[in-house]
This record gives structure tokens, C-alpha cells and sequence, in this order.
């Protein structure tokens, strides 16, 4: 349990500089030197996965609807979800909405949903992209991902953010395989935790799904184990989760046509950390002035304390 509140740890990172609102809770702007720990994070997450040989791969955080609707996200979770619309209509059309704008008038009967998605889940389009380059390799693959992520659910909890970043690795392949990987990270997961000074609890855990079959949902979720997450304290009684390992079973493989080299579906699973969470731990444990963190923290991080500045 944190002693300070949501709102007013808020609070503290808006009076430090250190983001900045923008009139909607959840979306903030993110200055110097917050961006500079997330982006260190990030780095680290990547020197600690190096030898594992994990292919790189960046996507933008917007994602073909199709996809989202292959993998069940709008029955699950459509609450969270963030479509993008645009305009398609005519000339005419266009004046009126301008006009209506200007006068502060609703507009967006003029805006149509096209065929994007804000991305809820960065590992989400890694599925398309490996089904259609044929069955996994013997041993399956291992992907590395990094993406912003929307989940429409407005907060002035710093922690519940409309729009923040992920870092996953998404392995695929036998059953055995990934299942043996699933339960390597929860011990990973706590130690790259433990190497930055954020002592975090591995707890049985279950996403929101929506409505009376989610809890359904949630509670075989929690009673197969399929999702760990390791949790820290950040702001209120709560602690937060920070890091999550979670395993797909062949969910992803039959929806996407995913087969192993042996025909069958794959199975998947994926750590995820959430790099604006692990920083804003970061923050609350050791403080708004980075300067003054442990030295071990910082050397870890790779920061040079005194070249941070607002």
C-alpha cells in the first residue's frame, strides 16, 4: 500500500514538470527527464532479452479492424476499444462540418469508421504477420515488440492511463515450449524488477472482461493460471501491476491458422511490461528527483543523473 493517493500523486507529477495535461484524463504529455527513464526501461528490457534471440519488430499503434475482430478483443472487451473514423463524404459536406465546428455544433455524424483500430495490445498484430509466413519453424519463434497502446477507460489514477506504451515478447510454438517459457518470465520478470529496486509480488490474476460472460471468463482465467502479474505499489491501497505473464493456450493459433512445424495449432504466450508503469513506480519509489536515486539504480538504467534537466 502506497501512502499517497491517485490523485494526488497526479497531482505531484503535474507540479514537478514532469507531464503535462492536456484536458482529458489519461492522456498526458510526458517531458524530460520521465521520457528519458521510460525510454531507459525500454533499453534495459532489451539488453536483458538480448541473448535470447528474439526477432525485432515494430509496429504503429494503429491496427486493421479485421484483426481485431479475429481475436475476440470487441466480444472481450469493448468497453476498451478505440476506433478511428475519418471523413468520406462530399464537398458540401465538408463546409457543413466546418461550419458546425466553428459554431461548436456536433459534427461527427460527417466521420465514418474506416478500417483502422487504435492498437489495445501491442503483440496483436505479430499474429496476422506470422500465420501468413506459413507453419512455425521447429522450435516455434520468439518476437519482440514494442507499441502505444489505447484502452478507453478515462482515470486520474497516473497508473490507468487512455494511452501508454508496451513492451512484449511474444512466443509461439508447441504447447511444452511456451508453456516452459510462460514460467521461466515470472521468475525473470521479478528479477529485472528486483535489478532496478522495485521489489514485486507474483500474484494469479485475470483481465476485465466485460459483462455477466466475462466473469466467467475471468474466473477460469484465474482458476487455470493462465495470467500472472507481478505487482508493485505505486499510488493508493492497492499495488499495481507493472509486468505480465500471460499464456494464450491455442486461442491465438486456431483464430489466426498459426501451426507448428508438426501441424497442429500453437500455442502463445507473452511477457508484457508496462513501461510507463514500471517508471512511474520508479518515481514513487525513489523519488521525482532522479539525481538523488541509488547509484545502482541509475547504473542499471544506464542514466547519467546529472544531464537530466526539464
Amino acid at each position: 500500500m502506497s501512502e499517497r493517493s491517485p490523485e494526488s500523486f497526479l497531482d505531484e507529477l503535474l507540479a514537478a514538470g514532469l507531464w503535462v495535461p492536456s484536458g482529458i484524463d489519461g492522456i498526458y504529455g510526458r517531458r524530460n527527464p520521465f521520457d528519458r527513464v521510460v525510454e531507459a526501461v525500454d533499453t534495459l528490457i532489451l539488453r536483458e532479452t538480448a541473448d535470447d534471440g528474439a526477432e525485432i519488430i515494430r509496429f504503429p499503434p494503429v491496427i486493421p479492424r479485421a484483426t481485431i475482430e479475429k481475436t475476440g478483443y470487441l466480444a472481450s472487451f469493448p468497453n476498451l476499444a478505440g476506433s478511428v473514423y475519418g471523413f468520406e463524404g462530399t464537398e458540401d459536406e465538408a463546409v457543413e462540418l466546418a461550419a458546425r465546428v466553428q459554431r461548436r455544433e456536433e459534427w461527427s455524424e460527417f466521420q465514418t469508421p474506416i478500417e483502422l483500430m487504435l492498437t489495445p495490445a501491442a503483440c496483436y498484430p505479430v499474429y496476422p504477420w506470422v500465420a501468413s509466413a506459413g507453419p512455425l519453424p521447429e522450435h516455434g519463434r520468439l518476437l519482440d515488440v514494442q507499441s502505444y497502446c489505447f484502452r478507453h477507460e478515462p482515470s486520474r489514477d497516473p497508473a490507468r492511463l487512455q494511452s501508454f506504451r508496451m513492451h512484449e515478447n511474444v512466443r509461439l510454438g508447441s504447447a511444452e515450449e511456451v508453456f516452459a517459457w510462460r514460467e521461466s518470465w515470472v521468475t525473470r520478470g521479478a528479477e529485472l524488477l528486483a535489478s532496478i529496486g522495485l521489489g514485486a509480488e507474483s500474484v494469479v490474476a485475470s483481465d476485465p472482461f466485460f459483462g455477466r460472460g466475462g466473469r466467467m471468463l475471468s474466473a477460469n482465467q484465474v482458476e487455470q493460471e493462465l495470467k500472472f502479474e507481478l505487482v508493485h505499489p505505486i499510488a493508493g491501497e492497492k499495488p499495481t501491476a507493472i509486468f505480465s505473464v500471460n499464456y494464450h493456450q491455442d486461442h491465438f493459433g486456431h483464430d489466426f491458422g498459426i501451426s507448428t512445424a508438426a501441424g497442429e495449432a500453437a500455442h502463445t504466450a507473452c511477457f508484457g511490461a508496462g513501461l510507463e508503469r514500471i517508471t512511474l513506480a520508479l518515481f514513487a519509489k525513489h523519488g521525482l528527483d532522479v539525481a538523488g536515486w541509488p547509484g545502482d539504480v541509475l547504473e542499471c538504467l544506464q542514466l547519467d543523473a546529472p544531464r537530466f534537466h526539464l
